[in-house]
């Protein structure tokens, strides 16, 4: 399973708000994703790390 809990913790620590992400391209149909746990693209991932400046690590983890 997909869980994008670290990402919430990791913008909170570098005082990214989701309206920067907006801002910035990553759309609500994108955040409502994010916030449901849905899949995301690997560009998607990658542009998320660009405008956080965090490594994937910093915004996902994978359980069993």
């Amino acid at each position: 399973m997909i869980d994008y809990g670290p990402l919430w913790e990791t913008m909170r620590k570098r005082q990214v708000t989701q309206y920067r992400l907006l801002q910035e391209g990553i759309d609500n149909k994108t955040l409502d994703s994010l916030k449901k746990n849905k899949n995301i693209t690997m560009l998607t991932l990658e542009k998320l790390c660009d405008i956080i400046g965090c490594t994937p690590n910093d915004i996902v983890k994978f359980q069993q």
